[in-house]
């Protein structure tokens, strides 16, 4: 980040995870070592830097993480971007026998026969989590998510943000869920990532809360009530205080201070980047009319209880863009007053059509998640209700050829 806070809205931090797995099998393979050291022609890299967009690692050996190189002024072009990134990616593990396969969930993986953890700078982080946690379960090394960083200069800006994201967090799954499937199964729910996430930290339950943030609107009592809460439960596990980091929190949504921005960790991730911008879009725009107040006051905002949020977002995680809404106060703050109930996909589409001009690059691609539903809905449908291995293998393998070539995932 630069060393003047951004104001809000002038910069987005983007952060897409993806699995690295064998080529034909689509077994996972733990070789983000291999690729970052081949990458730089470096022995043990860890961090590859190419213009606008990096690459590092995220806990287990098996991810690669690629994010925008400090802020980006702007989203539009992103997705060329990140998919010229993928592309050399690609290259680069078909000399391994490898590629990466997108989505927030392997279909099939062991966790405990699969995981290992990444041996680098931050391996005695990754030991402390897994330690404490047990990181070779679904909810630590089976998952692979879109972050958004959108940045605050000062508390008031830090106020504003927060309420609108708090706000606008039950809903996203709707536009985003891409996990139907786990253990080899469709599951009936669209969003085992958020349902196996909301669970990896039950042994220090303060560490997740509710997912849905608390309604904390200064650095001052986020740091010294939120984040202090976390660190006191830690610290019976952890003495040495080795996780006592504001990234410790695994709520939907973070306060990260020392890069003076919000990171947005609810989205699974994409079939390729260009749908990912698309899913930015939509909620960066979201989040703006909050904070601008075009769609409800800030006051209205702030006081959105916590139990409510959370209780419309694990509706929103199992059932997706066909979860009902009838909480009429909710959709009043969303520009929907006078409507009793509707799904969250109606919902977005009103959202999309508010808020995102036609001439917006990724309007498009939105019109069409709308329209046909997030990827675990397309997902679902191409494996059917009881899907064979061979089944899946195929539609992940045509989803992993998604990525390689750019294009959205339409059965």
């Amino acid at each position: 980040m630069s060393t003047q806070p951004l104001h809000l809205f002038e910069g987005f931090g983007i952060e897409l995870e993806y699995m690295i797995v064998r080529d034909p099998s689509l077994e996972l393979a733990p070789l983000a070592p291999e690729l970052l050291s081949a990458a730089a022609g470096e022995e043990g890299a860890e961090d590859v830097e190419r213009g606008e967009v990096a690459w590092s690692n995220e806990l287990v050996a098996h991810v690669v993480e690629l994010k925008t190189n400090g802020p980006a002024p702007r989203l539009v072009g992103l997705d060329s971007a990140f998919q010229r990134n993928v592309e050399e990616i690609q290259t680069l593990l078909a000399g391994m026998g490898a590629r990466l396969l997108p989505g927030g969930m392997h279909p099939w993986m062991v966790p405990t026969r699969d995981s290992k953890l990444f041996p680098g700078e931050y391996n005695e982080v990754y030991r402390t989590f897994d330690r404490i946690f047990d990181c070779k379960h679904h909810g630590w090394s089976n998952l692979q998510s879109t972050h958004i960083n959108l940045p605050f200069a000062n508390d008031d800006e830090f106020a504003r943000l927060h309420a609108a994201i708090r706000v606008a967090l039950p809903i996203l799954p709707a536009l985003a869920a891409s996990t139907p499937v786990m253990d080899g199964g469709t599951t009936g729910f669209l969003d085992n990532r958020m349902r196996v996430y909301r669970g990896n930290a039950r042994r220090v339950p303060q560490v997740a809360g509710a997912v849905v943030p608390e309604p904390v609107y200064s650095r001052a009592e986020y740091e010294g009530e939120l984040l202090a809460s976390i660190y006191r439960a830690l610290e019976p596990h952890d003495p040495e205080g080795v996780l006592r980091h504001e990234w410790a929190n695994s709520r939907g949504a973070i306060a990260r201070f020392d890069r003076m921005a919000i990171e947005i960790r609810i989205l699974d991730i994409q079939e390729c980047p260009r749908a990912d911008l698309a899913v930015a879009t939509g909620v960066v725009e979201l989040v703006r009319a909050l904070v601008d107040e075009r769609l409800c006051a800030h006051e209205r905002q702030r006081g959105a209880a916590t139990a409510d949020l959370a209780a419309l977002l694990w509706r929103v995680v199992d059932e997706g863009d066909q979860a009902v809404i009838d909480d009429a106060a909710y959709l009043e703050m969303l520009g929907l007053g006078g409507t009793p109930r509707c799904t969250a996909g109606e919902l977005w589409g009103h959202l999309v059509e508010q808020l995102v001009p036609a001439r917006e690059p990724a309007r498009g691609t939105l019109d069409l998640l709308v329209e046909r539903g997030p990827l675990a809905r397309r997902l679902m449908h191409a494996c059917g209700d009881a899907p064979t291995r061979g089944r899946l293998n195929e539609v992940w393998t045509e989803l992993a050829d998604c990525l390689s070539g750019g294009r959205l995932f339409l059965p």
